[in-house]
């Protein structure tokens, strides 16, 4: 077994501990939900950002990976990915570890895919002849997201190679990974020019996860926000930017996500129960809650909400 040298935290519901882990497959659960990743599309810091805001997080090694999940059953030995990300080569990496076999670097056992906007799909082309040259891997996508890759190269190629085959999901229908976990896709408002957009519920026999790294704005949603947080042991939504202005000189209505401030002037009076459950995701390389110690964090936290961490485990089943 591979050492994995990173801090773990693992989450129970709203009990959060953290603590160095070495043999990750001795200590942890046997489901659960690793964090791989927490930045927007771009990572932190970002391409050709010469920002304040970058330029900090190159010089003190603050770096994020794109927004991923990993899911782990180590009853059966399988790994999932959600979102194929451009860091999909880390990501892959981290996951693997967590099993016995990590000596191998091999596929996932699926991958579960939100929309077509780039830093969630593109990780699809280390699977291809180039890299992997992986062998029928699981790609599971609703039905525009399906034709998208089915009707575009490179993404095309991947399927007349084999390398991966599509799994159409419908709204709201659940797949079952194992015996121990079932995943089902919801649909949200967000900027489908390509695709649909979905979250997702990773549903162990103890925990459930309410994943949603892109929505427009809640108020479009056709679901309540609070009703679906009640619903679940942990959530993770979209923080992408923690208010308005943050990109000077762009139109943010152009790019619309709802504000960190949004959300948590939404979600104040839920009791603090409730607000321990929250855990924001898809940062922008702007949101100054990627920068530790800023006033912004501080004000997070003190409201009762949470920050996702790049290595945070939920734990699912026993």
């Amino acid at each position: 077994m591979k050492y994995l040298f990173l801090v773990v935290t693992v989450v129970l519901s709203a009990c959060v501990t953290s603590s160095p882990i070495n043999d990750t497959n001795m200590t942890l659960p046997n489901q659960f939900v690793v964090v791989l990743g927490i930045a927007q599309d771009a990572g932190y810091p970002q391409t050709g950002c010469m920002k304040d805001c970058c330029q900090k997080a190159w010089k003190r090694g603050w770096q994020s990976s794109v927004v991923s999940l990993g899911i782990v059953d180590k009853t059966t030995e399988g790994r999932w990915l959600i979102e194929a990300t451009p860091d999909i080569k880390k990501q892959l990496y981290t996951l693997n570890n967590f099993l016995p076999d990590s000596n191998a670097y091999i596929a996932p056992s699926g991958v579960f895919l939100t929309h077509a906007h780039i830093g969630h799909y593109t990780g699809l082309m280390q699977l291809g002849r180039e890299v992997m040259g992986a062998n029928q891997v699981p790609v599971y996508a609703m039905p525009r997201m399906s034709q998208f890759l089915q009707d575009h190269e490179p993404w095309k190629q991947l399927l007349t190679l084999q390398n991966i085959e599509i799994k159409e999901l419908a709204k709201e229908q659940e797949v079952e990974l194992s015996p121990n976990i079932k995943v089902t896709p919801f649909l949200v408002p967000h900027r489908d020019e390509l695709s649909e957009t979905v979250g997702y519920w990773i549903e162990g026999k103890k925990t459930k996860v309410m994943f949603i790294p892109d929505i427009d704005k809640w108020h479009k949603w056709n679901r309540d926000l609070v009703a679906e947080i009640k619903a679940v042991d942990m959530v993770l939504i979209d923080g992408t930017f923690f208010q308005n202005g943050e990109i000077p000189g762009r139109d943010m209505s152009k790019i619309p996500h709802p504000f960190v401030e949004e959300s948590m002037e939404l979600l104040k009076d839920l009791p603090a129960s409730e607000k321990a459950k929250v855990h924001f995701i898809h940062f922008n390389h702007t949101n100054p809650l990627l920068q530790p110690n800023s006033k912004e964090r501080k004000e997070l936290e003190q409201a009762g909400f949470n920050m996702a961490e790049e290595g945070m485990i939920i734990r699912l089943g026993s």
